[in-house]
């Protein structure tokens, strides 16, 4: 009895995450256009490395990344577990070889082995398991695959980071983990992915820039 009352509390909890951001999707570009050149600088760091292979991106939210990065890829899966956030992506002209999809990040439904890259982008920090999504992303990368992985982290004496994560609280954004640079990086590590490239983005809350092989 009380595993079925925790069961039902959690699955609330990912319904009412859901409405957020299916409410914040209309928005969302709008949001973050202050940070639109900083981010276009990432998107074209991910097309470095991704040129010519098969990509899986997680949490692909209104598809400006995907977007992006697509036309360097052979294929592009972009999911996103709001519906919101996708009929948002699917607006507008898309290069051919970029699809999306509703999908959970820690309920994959592609066969193992499927993908060259996993991307995740400012994803796994508000996410309640993220090392069951690091599991999953694992299954479906091929033997030797990539996984891209920036994430938001927190950094002492950030004005605009501190607001910014208020504003985002304020609409029901909450972040479930608050790692620092060096939390962040050993979290991944500690899930078995050894750090090939590591480097720092300044936006409004700063990232940490991870590219991982299993």
């Amino acid at each position: 009895m009380i595993i079925n009352i925790f069961f039902i509390i959690k699955e609330v909890g990912v319904l009412m995450k859901k409405k957020v951001w299916d409410r914040f999707a209309p928005l969302y570009d709008l949001a973050m256009k202050s940070d639109r050149d900083t981010y276009d600088d990432m998107y074209s760091k991910i097309s470095d490395s991704v040129g010519g292979k098969s990509v899986l991106e997680i949490a692909s939210g209104t598809g400006r990344l995907a977007r992006g990065v697509a036309p360097f890829c052979k294929t592009y899966m972009a999911t996103d577990y709001s519906e919101g956030m996708l009929s948002v992506a699917s607006k507008g002209a898309c290069p051919d070889n970029l699809s999306f999809e509703l999908a959970d990040a820690s309920n994959r439904p592609y066969p193992d082995d499927s993908y060259e890259v996993v991307i995740i982008a400012n994803a796994l920090h508000i996410m309640p398991d993220p090392t069951k999504a690091l599991s999953e992303i694992r299954r479906v990368l091929k033997p030797g695959g990539l996984l891209i992985a920036p994430n938001f982290v927190n950094r002492a004496g950030g004005v605009k980071s501190n607001l910014w994560t208020r504003f985002l609280s304020l609409i029901g954004v909450n972040f479930e983990h608050r790692w620092t640079e060096d939390e962040y990086a050993k979290f991944i590590e500690d899930n078995g992915w050894k750090i090939e490239y590591r480097g720092i983005i300044d936006t409004r809350i700063p990232i940490v820039y991870l590219e991982c092989r299993p």
